[in-house]
């Protein structure tokens, strides 16, 4: 492909499905609108990247490039920025924060780049935002809307990075089984406040041990949930063959299908 990539042909169909004229749907559309919509698109980009997809990892990559154009176009329709502001600001911060390759900056592996990485976004928030005696600290600008286990897979990185860590992976086993007794203790004094909580440590115990062993747990329980709704159709499907109802079946009996699921279902 020759000459320079450019947004504008894209940026001009935005426009056009916004204006007089244009799209009713697309001119309804609001930045809360299109919230759930723009979640789902990155959710299917990172299902064409697990499955190997190319063709359809191209045309999801399509759909959140979209987003990008039409949340830039809604914003320039109230005079806040513009698709143009957008890709200068980020140019900018790729080129800032990636001085071992635009400046003079020397680091020896990948870590090195992402404490520096964490420094220059430090750097970059503004004093007074949050933080301790007046400086930002590193957990600002995660995503509150992130899904629970990604937020604490993100939190711990973070901290580990400036030292904040466990130092042997058995002591991040010990803290799990600790956190285990002190649920099994909260459930037999039927606490329920205190069941939450704990169950809450548990989790994120679950989770430190997740990142010592470099295991996304995000991904590891995205399959789990695959795996056993594979099993379960397994289940219903051998049900259904020989003319019997779940509900009328007992747990032993569907507890035979599981086991068998199980050989046959990886």
């Amino acid at each position: 492909m020759s000459g320079k990539l450019s947004l504008e042909p894209l940026a001009d169909i935005v426009a056009r499905l916004r204006g007089e004229g244009g799209c009713p749907w697309d001119r309804e559309q609001t930045f809360e609108s299109l919230k759930p919509q723009l979640v789902e698109e990155a959710y299917e980009v990172v299902e064409a990247i697990e499955k190997g997809d190319m063709e359809a990892l191209s045309e999801e990559l399509g759909d959140v490039l979209l987003h990008v154009v039409f949340h830039s176009r809604l914003a320039e329709e109230k005079g806040a920025f513009s698709l143009s502001t957008v890709i200068e600001k980020i140019t900018r911060k790729m080129k800032r924060r990636h001085p071992h390759v635009f400046g003079q900056a020397d680091f020896k592996d990948a870590e090195e780049v992402l404490r520096n990485w964490e420094r220059i976004k430090q750097e970059e928030k503004a004093a007074g935002e949050g933080g301790r005696d007046g400086l930002p600290s590193i957990l600002e600008g995660i995503p509150k809307s992130l899904p629970a286990l990604m937020m604490a897979h993100k939190v711990q990185s973070k901290v580990a990075r400036v030292g904040f860590d466990w130092e042997r992976i058995e002591d991040v086993v010990e803290k799990l089984k600790e956190e285990v007794k002190e649920f099994e203790s909260a459930y037999k004094a039927h606490d329920p406040a205190r069941m939450e909580e704990e169950m809450g440590d548990l989790l994120f115990s679950i989770v430190n041990v997740a990142r010592f062993l470099d295991i996304d747990p995000e991904l590891a329980l995205k399959n789990t949930v695959e795996k056993f709704i594979a099993r379960f159709k397994h289940i219903e499907g051998r049900a259904a063959g020989s003319g019997k109802d779940l509900e009328g079946m007992s747990l032993s009996e569907m507890d035979a299908l599981w086991e068998e699921a199980k050989q046959k279902v990886k």
